[in-house]
């Protein structure tokens, strides 16, 4: 049906062979680096205190082979596909999965230590936190097998919308409770911009405030409030269904911004009778606060990222998408069939997808980047934001709309749900690890019976071939190591939340997190940052023990050493990232360059913008003139009363900041276009790539250099102000 969408690329780009182009591929220094952890054992074996466990024999040097021969093999498919395809992929996680159930295997039946009862009960106990995180990860890795991907369906139905053969009415409604004025006019102004005629704007506002009311007026939208917040978003948006007619509906939180072919790429797909809901990705405008802290916003993607980029496409593939609350399309008539957005749950959107899906209808994801939004601005707000997102996910197992109990959904789709909700477990197997090297170093529990040629031959190439291959199985969004900061920075507010929910599910109300701050100072999250610590104490006495007691070694090796090091590297990592920089403008400036017309008086001055916000922008000048502080900014067509706030020389470059003058309404929406709301605003975040293991191990040095330097410097001490949030 497609077939004539596609590219087709020229079987002959070039005069090289076929096995000239595999040899060019093979030829980069990428295999011998991954080979290099390999030597670096056999060289740590050969400085180990037992010679006589770790003696390499010519009827033993076998073990090796595996791990050798597997580092190669994904070497050379990753080398032959630098992009996961679905033969590429297909390979590599048959790989995994065969390398994870072999090392479950031995787990289950040869490294359990029942050689006392305290040893026993930790082994078994650090068996079943293992068969946890495997089962998860197993599913995970079933479900890489099913991706799909609607680009190509978007570019055949987009051409009805734009050519008006489909022309459906759109209700978009734009849920409000106190997100600051400024916030919610963006959107606003974002929704009337969009390239769509048949449409109807809807502020839906939960506070009844006056000047909510005023500017929905002023943008011409319709205005909706209720007497009661009952079901908050959940109740508001029920609200809304009553008072409006629209056959589809459109949903934007009050701080998401479309990009004004939103509709065209999304609303064509309702052609298919079947389809009930359609998600696209949640993107964020400004950095997250773990990035923004840890001063890798420019090269680390954010968790939402990886969960639209890879996650959200999979469970497409099985048919089980995730309704994230915002940027959906929703057909009016199959909502109503169901009762409308489900009111038993915080996670209303989450659980509305799941009553549509058990009604026998789809709900799918379409991959492209349509809208943006602003992500928390600062750590508590993030970790806040997380632990509402895990309430409200883990109260399926106390609502009637349980993915794992409700009628009509098939064991695909059941799995797919099982792996999320297992994802807000997961946590708690991680704070336990942390504390393992701190237990065998004090009170030499041993948790696992591990021989010499059960750690070559079954968890080297295990866990080594883990490592290769996460950063490129993630389509290169994320490191294995700032993976697992991310994991850490929550996991202790995390695993005591999903434990809280368990016990009493409905024991918290639903909260907005709060955007649209400012800060001028440094401010450390210690209420929050103060069990990370204590367990780097624990792994800092478990190093020192562990170096100065020589019999704490494993077939000669100080694992415990090795394991500690880790730890006390990637949690000083997170501890960094709990201390919020300060944030003086309320508005984010993005890199947009575009040549301005400076004019002051008779005077006119060529320039460059190097970024641009709402308020002002910083402007390159091609000339030494002296310019007043009064001036006019030319940007194209668009013509801004503004004045100069600072004057600066950057390497030899003459600078100037202005702040915009009293926007007019249609200034205001020329800039909103400009920056949020043009076609394919946000398509080159999708080429942001995240390091490879290497670069992100030399990363987290970086950053905890900089976390000492932060403890150690008085005057840097002095910014700092510690709060409890």
């Amino acid at each position: 049906m497609f077939r004539s969408l596609d590219h087709q690329s020229d079987p002959t780009p070039n005069k090289k062979s076929r096995l000239q182009w595999l040899r060019s591929r093979l030829s980069t220094p990428g295999i011998i680096f991954l080979l290099l952890p390999i030597i670096g054992f056999l060289i740590a074996i050969g400085f180990s205190n037992d010679s006589s466990v770790v003696k390499l024999e010519l009827g033993t040097i076998y073990l090796y082979v595996p791990t050798i021969i597997l580092v190669i093999l994904t070497q050379i498919i990753m080398k032959l596909s630098p992009q996961p395809t679905p033969w590429s992929r297909g390979l590599i996680v048959t790989i995994l999965i065969g390398l994870t159930l072999r090392y479950l295997h031995w787990r289950s039946l040869s490294s359990l230590n029942l050689s006392n009862p305290i040893d026993g009960v930790f082994s078994v106990g650090l068996f079943l936190m293992e068969l946890l995180v495997i089962f998860s990860s197993l599913l995970q890795l079933y479900l890489m097998y099913h991706l799909k991907d609607r680009k190509r369906e978007a570019d055949f139905y987009s051409t009805q919308v734009i050519n008006h053969e489909y022309s459906p009415s759109v209700d978009i409604l734009i849920p409000t409770y106190n997100e600051s004025i400024f916030i919610l006019k963006r959107t606003i102004i974002g929704c009337t911009l969009l390239n769509y005629k048949n449409k109807r704007i809807y502020v839906l506002d939960d506070t009844n405030r006056e000047e909510v009311k005023q500017l929905a007026k002023e943008l011409g939208c319709y205005y909706i409030s209720r007497s009661n917040n009952i079901h908050a978003k959940a109740g508001n948006l029920n609200n809304a269904l009553k008072q409006t007619n629209g056959e589809l509906i459109v949903v934007f939180d009050a701080d998401f911004i479309p990009t004004t072919n939103f509709l065209e790429r999304t609303i064509g797909f309702f052609q298919n009778p079947k389809i009930a809901l359609l998600q696209t990705p949640q993107t964020f405008y400004n950095a997250d606060p773990v990035s923004r802290n840890l001063g890798l916003d420019h090269i680390l993607n954010t968790e939402e990222e990886v969960f639209y980029r890879q996650i959200q496409l999979m469970k497409d593939g099985v048919g089980s998408v995730l309704c994230a609350g915002t940027s959906f399309v929703v057909r009016r008539s199959y909502l109503e069939e169901v009762g409308g957005f489900v009111t038993e749950s915080i996670s209303e959107d989450y659980f509305t997808g799941i009553r549509l899906s058990s009604q026998g209808y789809e709900v799918i994801y379409l991959s492209e980047k349509l809208s943006a939004g602003l992500a928390a601005e600062s750590i508590s707000s993030h970790i806040s934001q997380r632990l509402r997102w895990g309430r409200g996910t883990l109260q399926a197992f106390f609502i009637k709309e349980n993915p794992l109990t409700i009628p009509n959904l098939n064991i695909r789709q059941r799995l797919a749900h099982l792996e999320g909700l297992l994802n807000w477990f997961n946590v708690i197997p991680r704070c336990i690890f942390l504390i393992l090297p701190f237990i065998y170093s004090l009170f030499n529990i041993i948790f696992i019976k591990i021989t010499y040629d059960d750690f070559i031959y079954i968890f080297l190439p295990y866990y080594l071939t883990q490592v290769i291959v996460f950063h490129w199985l993630s389509d290169k969004t994320r490191s294995l190591i700032f993976s697992d900061v991310y994991t850490l920075i929550g996991c202790f507010p995390i695993a005591y939340n999903t434990i809280q929910v368990m016990l009493k599910p409905f024991n918290s109300q639903f909260r907005v997190t709060p955007k649209g701050i400012s800060r001028k100072n440094y401010t450390y999250n210690f209420k929050i940052a103060w069990p990370l610590m204590l367990f780097f104490i624990f792994n800092l006495i478990s190093l020192m023990v562990s170096l100065l007691n020589s019999s704490k070694t494993i077939m000669g090796i100080n694992f415990t050493g090795y394991w500690s090091s880790y730890n006390l590297l990637i949690i000083g990592v997170a501890l960094l990232a709990f201390l919020d920089k300060p944030k003086p403008s309320l508005y984010d400036s993005f890199t947009i360059k575009r040549k301005v017309k400076i004019i002051e008086g008779n005077q006119v001055i060529f320039g460059k913008t190097l970024d641009i916000s709402e308020e002002g922008a910083t402007i390159l000048v091609y000339s030494q003139n002296y310019i007043g502080s009064d001036i006019i900014l030319q940007l194209g067509s668009l013509k801004i009363d503004s004045y100069i706030i600072e004057n600066r020389y950057n390497n030899h470059q003459y600078q100037i900041k202005i702040k915009f003058n009293n926007l007019t309404l249609e200034q205001h929406k020329e800039i909103i276009h400009l920056l949020y709301s043009h076609p394919h605003r946000w398509k080159s975040r999708e080429l942001k790539l995240s390091p490879g293991e290497l670069v992100s191990l030399k990363l987290a040095f970086i950053v905890l250099l900089q976390f000492l330097l932060m403890v150690l410097i008085p005057k840097r001490r002095k910014e700092t102000t510690v709060i409890n949030n």
